[in-house]
């Protein structure tokens, strides 16, 4: 990882999380146990201070930001999006941010709510606890079910256990030239379905 001081003030980073050598952290940044910092992540903590809490993530390419004397949060189990923007926002616990999504200023997402891929969530929303938003602007868009809010806790539980894969057993290697015979695949305990092909398979 890129590690920056300023101010004199270092990020912290607990030793069970996984930060990826390509994410950039920037002063006043704390990330917790068991959290995971994913590809090419930003959090710049030259303003106001980032939190991630207890197994939070933050996938590839997202942004953590906030005005000065800000706190932009993620709380416990809070799952945030490939290519996400949190800027001076609160995400509360079990919340899941999604892809390409963007929480502005004073906006905080409700415990096990969802926002919806590409949803623009504006300055001061409150998104209500297990509720889901979705558009630009984003708006309430119905409550959500036990069902996804199971499906959302097994993915956040993926990450957590990426973390501990990734602090196991990820290197920097060399590419190989071609694809070896009988190429092995990942494979899990818990695969996690397309939120369309479990409520599919489920008949739901």
């Amino acid at each position: 990882m890129k590690v920056y001081a300023i101010d004199g003030i270092t990020p912290v980073v607990d030793p069970t999380a996984f930060v990826h050598p390509t994410a950039v952290l920037i002063g006043d940044v704390i990330i917790g146990p068991r959290c995971y910092v994913g590809p090419a992540a930003c959090l710049r903590g030259d303003f106001g201070r980032l939190v991630l809490e207890e197994g939070a993530n933050i996938q590839d390419t997202c942004v953590m930001h906030g005005f000065p004397g800000t706190d932009t949060i993620v709380e416990q189990d809070g799952h945030i999006g490939h290519g996400a923007v949190l800027h001076g926002c609160i995400i509360k616990r079990n919340a899941l941010v999604g892809m390409n999504a963007v929480v502005m200023d004073g906006a905080v997402v409700g415990e096990s709510a969802m926002v919806a891929a590409m949803a623009f969530v504006k300055a001061k929303f409150v998104v209500p606890d297990r509720t889901l938003v979705a558009g630009s602007p984003a708006r309430i868009i119905r409550e959500l079910s036990d069902q996804e809010i199971g499906w959302k806790e097994l993915g956040t539980k993926q990450y957590q256990d990426l973390a501990i894969r990734s602090l196991n057993t990820m290197q920097e290697v060399e590419a190989l030239t071609e694809v070896e015979p009988d190429r092995k695949r990942m494979s899990f305990d818990d695969d996690v379905l397309p939120l369309y092909q479990l409520k599919e398979k489920e008949g739901s």
